[in-house]
């Protein structure tokens, strides 16, 4: 019996140019999306209906002992904006409005300008998604955070923001710091950032060598380094190393966001929630909580992949999108929690420390949605985590324990997919058959229906290996259960 694909066609949906709410579920390309071409559409309305017709204006003109420093041939970075905040004409508030762009724009073909000036006016909107609410400061603290620019092909790129208070007297606002890649490694552009912030209070001029210094540099290969150079008055040439981590698919996580605001149990809640692909809200005041939680949220899913809307960081414009009636994942800060109406089939979880819950509301299973014994072995492993352990030993440490769900869950997959023609398919029945343990039956029948589910089982049937690391781990598991049979049998034999 081969699997029912009428599933996956049944989620996708014709996306509407103007349909915040169409867009959302479409294809299974957008691994992650952020609505991209509609929000191009909002910004288009909200330039229309604006007094001031120059809204969105123009930009003004080593490693590890015995490894190589090896690359990828890509680079770190594609661009650098400054996002300012500037007074509104004839109104209250303030709007971002990006005062350098580097690479300038005048270096670009006209089509590559016209389709990076789309990518622009989206990512000075979420340097700044709180809108125009803004008042002078005195003091602010620099936070640093990521979002997420899908296309409606499908291509990704990140954005890296940090945002600080510039020198000066008196009160002013805050002004950002925008990198746009098409890397994903938050720790790596965060370190770039100490470099940016250092220079800058010196002076903005240090800013640009060392960008193109680092923009001239080839990206490390995952788990190498690579050392750039950049001049500073009075320190002299300083060698700045970068390295990336070795896990490539964590090097856009850190963990040690997740249980600064979640304990153990609640972490499961969650987890629960997203398996089962739900609508889940957090909120927080900090921007960077928001970013990070959302990311290490969808990164305990690997080697699945969350298919549908994700946005890390959700501006004003887009809060619509907290109504879709699909699956997503969303940060929404908490001054605009009063602006989510419908509560309905919602978790919105409360990042903020020292809260007496953490739901504000959820659907109420999610603790009975795991086996019993999955859960147990899932606590008495994070419960192993100390609080001096690194940032890359508790990513290690955290993505094991949560892949280990998935490996004694569904983990014999690839024994039911088998070559039928030219073809390979996935035999559900036989799969669920072979369940070890019946008491995870139920998790794994309602598990099998989602759609990051149905993709997995796609990419195993139509491409050569495509989970490699997963099946390495697959195999190590059943190699240690195999042994410890084996060795119980002897025991048994000896006691006879």
């Amino acid at each position: 019996m081969s699997r029912d694909k009428s599933r996956t066609g049944q989620q996708q949906q014709t996306p509407a140019d103007t349909d915040i709410l169409a867009d959302m579920d479409h294809g299974a390309m957008k691994k992650i999306s952020s609505m991209f071409s509609t929000l191009q559409e909002k910004l288009h309305r909200t330039k229309r209906s604006s007094s001031d017709p120059g809204a969105y204006p123009a930009p003004a003109a080593a490693p590890p002992a015995g490894r190589e420093s090896r690359h990828t041939g890509q680079r770190f970075f594609e661009y650098l904006l400054v996002v300012s905040l500037r007074k509104k004409r004839n109104e209250e508030g303030y709007e971002p409005h990006i005062t350098y762009q580097f690479p300038k724009r005048e270096v670009m073909g006209r089509v590559q300008r016209e389709e990076e000036e789309k990518c622009m006016k989206a990512a000075h909107l979420f340097c700044f998604p709180e809108g125009i609410n803004w008042a002078p400061l005195t003091e602010y603290r620099s936070e640093t955070f990521s979002f997420v620019l899908t296309e409606v092909d499908g291509s990704r790129r990140n954005g890296y923001c940090r945002r600080l208070l510039p020198d000066g007297r008196g009160a002013r606002v805050p002004e950002a710091y925008c990198i746009i890649s098409h890397v994903a490694c938050f720790g790596l552009f965060s370190k770039i950032f100490d470099e940016v912030e250092k220079r800058r209070q010196i002076s903005k001029a240090m800013i640009y060598p060392f960008m193109q210094s680092l923009r001239e540099s080839p990206l490390p290969a995952p788990g190498n380094t690579v050392t750039v150079s950049s001049f500073i008055p009075d320190s002299g040439t300083e060698i700045i190393r970068l390295t990336r981590p070795a896990e490539s698919w964590l090097e856009h996580v850190d963990f040690r966001s997740l249980f600064r605001c979640l304990s153990h149990e609640e972490l499961l809640m969650v987890f629960a929630a997203v398996v089962m692909e739900r609508r889940i809200i957090f909120i927080s005041d900090q921007l960077s909580t928001l970013s990070q939680v959302v990311h290490a949220v969808a990164a305990l899913l690997y080697p699945f992949v969350w298919q549908h809307t994700f946005i890390s960081i959700v501006p004003t414009v887009l809060i619509d999108v907290c109504s879709a009636p699909t699956p997503y994942l969303l940060g929404v800060q908490k001054n605009m929690l009063e602006l989510l109406t419908d509560h309905s089939d919602l978790m919105i979880v409360d990042l903020t420390p020292g809260v007496q819950t953490k739901f504000i509301t959820r659907m109420g299973d999610e603790e009975s949605l795991l086996p019993l014994k999955l859960k147990e072995e899932l606590l008495s492993r994070l419960s192993a985590r100390t609080r001096h352990s690194s940032a890359e030993e508790l990513n290690r440490l955290v993505s094991e324990a949560f892949l280990s769900v998935f490996i004694k869950s569904v983990g014999h997959f690839s024994q039911h997919i088998r070559r039928s023609g030219n073809s390979r398919l996935f035999h559900k029945k036989s799969f669920l058959k072979a369940v070890e343990h019946k008491s995870h039956l139920n998790f794994i029948r309602l598990f099998i229906q989602t759609q990051m589910f149905d993709l997995f089982i796609q990419e195993e049937e139509t491409q050569p290996n495509p989970n490699a690391f997963f099946h390495r781990k697959v195999s190590e598991y059943h190699e240690r259960k195999k042994k410890e049979k084996m060795k119980a049998g002897w025991v048994r034999g000896v006691v006879v």
